[in-house]
């Protein structure tokens, strides 16, 4: 018997961006013991999908050419393996693939079950398919490293946001007003209604000269930065936090890791933290929870068929998506 095929979209090699891409029919993957084989009806691009194309990431990632990449999907389980006993043909699910293996631009991708959680019908593919890297980011920054609880409780803290409208950002602004949290946010000057209605308190315009100087427009310090930006230098952010302010970044570079090293050398109460995500089941259970009941929602820049996947992945290069951009099967 033939093996059954599917269309899917991928690269032999490293740089190329969006004309990098290839289409391709490849054999449908079948799920190991611990795997549930996916029908996907959405996934959700993030930049590091084509920072691992440009070879920013190497020699990690990918782990071998043809390539099938990103990691952020929502679809209907077809199979299980063998030591699969949580899920069942037919159920809805929101799966994060691994970095290594890639396969989410894809008609079927395979997903780990301990990566795999159910989606109710209150939430779409869609909105499913945007979680998991960023929605897990910004739940991992301000639960772990600021200690914000998303019940409202705890003392009050003040937080900056950087990048406010982008895949991070808006999820991190929402998680962080579900706790006792006063947020500033900065953002390019056309979204700035937009990260207002997700509960920003106090929102600039990045390219104006509070905003390039992150200066709280009521004159407050900040606790911690949820770093979403790029091109920041320390020295705009030391004099904005309080004494124990942490600034995390979420893509750390070599000048960030060096920052970070200096700071815990000398001692400083003010840290930069970077912050490489650990994905976890409960967490991800966590945000399509808040998803359903209506308390954090999937902004969704842009959504695109599987065969135009190069228009979705320019797009994502361009770095200015507000929200998630999303493909479709």
């Amino acid at each position: 018997m033939a093996a059954k095929l599917m269309r899917a979209v991928r690269y032999s090699g490293y740089g190329g961006g969006a004309a990098g891409l290839e289409h391709a029919e490849v054999p449908v993957p079948a799920p190991a013991k611990d795997e549930v084989l996916l029908k996907l009806e959405a996934a959700s691009l993030n930049p590091v999908d084509w920072k691992i194309q440009k070879g920013m990431l190497r020699p990690l990632f990918p782990r071998k050419f043809p390539h099938i990449p990103v990691t952020d999907v929502a679809g209907e389980v077809v199979e299980v393996g063998s030591g699969v006993e949580d899920f069942k043909a037919g159920d809805k699910v929101v799966s994060v693939l691994s970095h290594f293996s890639g396969g989410g631009l894809a008609e079927f991708a395979v997903a780990k079950k301990n990566l795999t959680v159910s989606r109710p019908a209150q939430v779409s593919a869609a909105e499913g398919a945007g979680l998991p890297v960023a929605g897990l980011t910004a739940h991992q920054a301000l639960t772990q490293v600021v200690g914000i609880n998303l019940d409202g409780s705890g003392p009050q803290k003040s937080i900056l946001i950087t990048a406010a409208s982008g895949g991070v950002g808006h999820y991190a602004v929402q998680l962080a007003k579900l706790g006792n949290t006063h947020v500033t946010a900065t953002c390019g000057a056309r979204n700035i209604d937009l990260v207002k209605s997700l509960g920003a308190d106090e929102v600039l315009d990045y390219k104006t000269p509070d905003g390039e100087a992150l200066k709280s427009p009521s004159g407050r310090t900040f606790d911690a930065v949820i770093h979403c930006a790029t091109g920041i230098p320390w020295s705009t952010f030391e004099p904005n936090l309080s004494t124990n302010g942490k600034v995390i970044d979420i893509t750390p570079n070599a000048s960030a890791m060096l920052t970070f090293a200096l700071k815990k050398l000398t001692f400083s109460k003010k840290q930069l933290v970077p912050l490489l995500l650990s994905p976890k089941k409960e967490n991800l259970e966590c945000l399509v929870g808040l998803v359903k009941e209506g308390k954090l929602k999937t902004v969704i820049d842009s959504k695109h068929p599987l065969s135009k996947a190069e228009d979705a992945w320019a797009k994502s290069i361009d770095g200015h998506a507000t929200g998630k951009i999303i493909v479709g099967p």
